[in-house]
């Protein structure tokens, strides 16, 4: 793994990416930077694993639907937004497998500030390596941790077993920001963190 590489592909393609050597200090960096905002929390047991709701709340307004499922259904009063990303390709992409839309919804068309929270752990050589990681390492830990049903993505393609379960209903590469957003960031943070 090529940490600067990534950071320098990643930032060759619009975003805005910078190294966090620990969570704690990704974590200072957002609550110093996020105040007086509207926050929305894509499912992410990165964030879950960091703390982020409980740091983000002390001057923020948080929906997070893993604690509240109607939050689901505030994304248009957010003025950020902050999840993870499945993989991070070094040559400058994200990758997100998602169940029900709600998560990349916000990241393609949303607030003006969306962060991307990623471990070190997701970052992959390629895209073509990254949509495996998304596929064969997070679908099945999700799926495991949701309960549902996962596909053999050896024996299964995740896009077709999709219409099992409802793990695999979309697949979205990020190759640049899109022009909704003011500001796409990308934290990367020297720990091994969600899946």
């Amino acid at each position: 793994m090529n940490i600067e590489k990534t950071v320098k592909n990643l930032n060759a393609n619009g975003f805005s990416a910078r190294v966090f050597e620990n969570s704690k200090e990704a974590g200072d960096f957002l609550e110093n930077y996020l105040k007086d905002e509207v926050i929305g929390i894509g499912g992410s047991k990165t964030v879950n694993d960091m703390g982020l709701y409980d740091i983000l709340c002390k001057n923020n307004k948080v929906y997070w639907h893993w604690l509240n499922k109607e939050d689901r259904d505030k994304c248009s009063e957010f003025t950020a937004y902050i999840c993870s990303a499945n993989a991070v390709s070094e040559t400058g992409e994200l990758v997100n497998i998602d169940g029900h839309g709600n998560r990349v919804a916000s990241t393609l068309f949303g607030p003006k500030k969306l962060f991307f929270v990623v471990g070190w752990n997701k970052i992959c050589p390629d895209i073509y390596s990254a949509i495996d990681r998304a596929k064969n390492i997070a679908v099945p830990l999700n799926a495991k941790r949701l309960g549902v049903e996962a596909p053999d993505t050896k024996k299964d393609d995740c896009l077709d077993f999709g219409k099992a379960s409802k793990i695999c209903s979309a697949l979205t590469i990020y190759m640049r920001p899109c022009s909704s957003f003011s500001e796409v960031n990308v934290l990367i943070v020297k720990e091994d963190l969600g899946f």
